[in-house]
């Protein structure tokens, strides 16, 4: 009894695990494929629910069948003007056709790594071909900032742009889902991430920002000595014409007093033959007070007016 007891045991315990291993369940979010010694046998199951499958010699394979993420590696790249740069990507995908995807990859895993070798070789080369102003700006429509006090100057512009960021984007995208459709994989979407300068050229393009920098504060000091000059120049010409005009106001108005003042003393001293005399005698003196001091040496004819009144000075009477 005991030992029929135990072979029903065994027998029981045989069945629950080959039952066990029959069955298999499919989840909404999975599809599976069927091996058979390694050989997919049947097609993609995709329904949810409970499935069977021959135990032990069929083994379930499960792939994801969301949309699933690929966040590759910062790389250091040459841009087409010859300017290291850091470029992080990303990209969404999911799984097209399960039993190529199985047959050439086999596991998330295997995919992930060829999504890195196609998708980092196809950004590679699309930084080569373009400037970094290409890759940074991300539309050729949009208008860069723009700042009043720089209008005039030449330097630090941003030129136009032929394609911008997302035309690249596109690029990369169109030539990497040719080569992961070869796989299974459906490239869903691939985008810049961040872009960085390389470390060994960041201090170079410092250096050339604060170049630019300073040449447009140097053009603004040029520009404001030249007004500075300007200013001054109309300044001066200004305070000669003010001054031209006062001394010419000046010599009409003194020019005018001596007319008025030779008027009057014309007017007081030519009464009669004493007066005259008397005016003489005065404006010679004047003429004495302004041409001869103790340094001056004259020397005069005895019948010269300006040496009849000196004539006899000192004597004694």
């Amino acid at each position: 009894m005991n030992r029929l007891i135990s072979i029903i045991v065994v027998v029981l315990v045989s069945l629950l695990i080959v039952a066990f291993d029959a069955f298999y369940t499919v989840n909404e979010t999975e599809q599976v494929i069927i091996t058979q010694f390694g050989k997919p046998v049947g097609g993609i199951v995709n329904e949810a629910g409970l499935k069977l499958k021959i135990p032990f010699i069929q083994k379930v394979n499960r792939i994801e069948e969301r949309i699933l993420l690929w966040d590759g590696s910062a790389n250091d790249m040459p841009t087409k003007d010859k300017l290291y740069i850091t470029v992080d990507t990303f990209g969404r995908w999911r799984i097209k056709d399960p039993l190529q995807y199985f047959l050439r990859l086999r596991d998330e895993r295997s995919a992930q790594s060829r999504l890195e070798d196609i998708l980092g070789s196809e950004t590679r080369n699309a930084v080569a071909k373009h400037e970094l102003i290409e890759i940074v700006r991300t539309t050729k429509d949009r208008e860069p900032a723009f700042d009043p006090l720089l209008a005039k100057a030449e330097i630090g512009q941003l030129r136009p742009i032929q394609r911008g960021r997302r035309l690249i984007e596109a690029d990369i995208f169109a030539a990497a889902s040719a080569k992961l459709a070869e796989f299974g994989i459906e490239l869903l979407d691939i985008r810049f991430k961040r872009i960085n300068y390389n470390e060994s050229v960041r201090q170079k393009i410092y250096a050339r920002m604060i170049s630019e920098r300073q040449q447009i504060a140097e053009r603004f000091r040029s520009e404001g000595a030249g007004e500075a000059a300007k200013i001054i120049g109309d300044k001066e010409k200004d305070l000669q014409r003010i001054e031209s005009e006062a001394y010419r106001e000046v010599q009409t108005i003194q020019g005018m007093a001596d007319a008025k003042a030779t008027e009057i003393y014309a007017a007081a001293y030519n009464q009669n033959k004493s007066s005259r005399e008397l005016y003489d005698f005065v404006k010679t003196l004047e003429t004495y007070k302004q041409v001869i001091d103790p340094s001056t040496t004259l020397v005069l004819t005895t019948d010269s007016e300006l040496y009849r009144l000196l004539n006899g000075v000192g004597q004694q009477p």
